[in-house]
């Protein structure tokens, strides 16, 4: 026996006698069901702009971090590690000379300080003029011809 609605004796009614949302088990619309047809007027290329303007945005991110950021952050890791390098090499220099020094003040040349200090001032002299010779002529040089 069929019910006037087309529904079989075994199916479970399309909606509880008091109106309220369908029951446990009934078709109902897309996407809950899987099974539902799906809408209408969703061609395929609307169904993907979501996922070709988040391409688009991921594109835009990497183009500008390539081209701003990354060189930002380059010229930043230099100024930091070469600041680190000088100050680390100035303390070292530092530690070496009143090493050297105390070394000379001590052992080589005791109770003549004057002389621990000529031999270290004759040592950087010597540096100082050596790295002097080894310059290249600049831009605003007044010795270059």
């Amino acid at each position: 026996m069929t019910t006037p609605g087309g529904a079989g004796a075994g199916d479970p009614p399309a909606a509880p006698p008091g109106g309220g949302p369908p029951a446990r088990g009934t078709a109902t619309t897309w996407p809950a069901d899987p099974g539902a047809p799906k809408p209408t007027g969703l061609s395929a290329a609307t169904a993907e702009w979501p996922k070709k303007a988040a391409d688009a945005v991921d594109l835009v991110v990497a183009t500008i971090h390539d081209k701003a950021i990354r060189p930002v952050l380059l010229v930043a890791r230099a100024i930091v590690f070469g600041l680190l390098v000088a100050v680390l090499s100035f303390v070292v220099l530092t530690l070496i000379s009143v090493g050297l020094l105390r070394l000379l003040d001590v052992y080589v040349f005791p109770g003549r300080v004057w002389a621990s200090y000529a031999v270290l001032g004759l040592v950087f002299s010597a540096g100082g003029v050596w790295a002097w010779s080894r310059r290249s002529a600049g831009v605003g040089d007044a010795t270059g011809a």
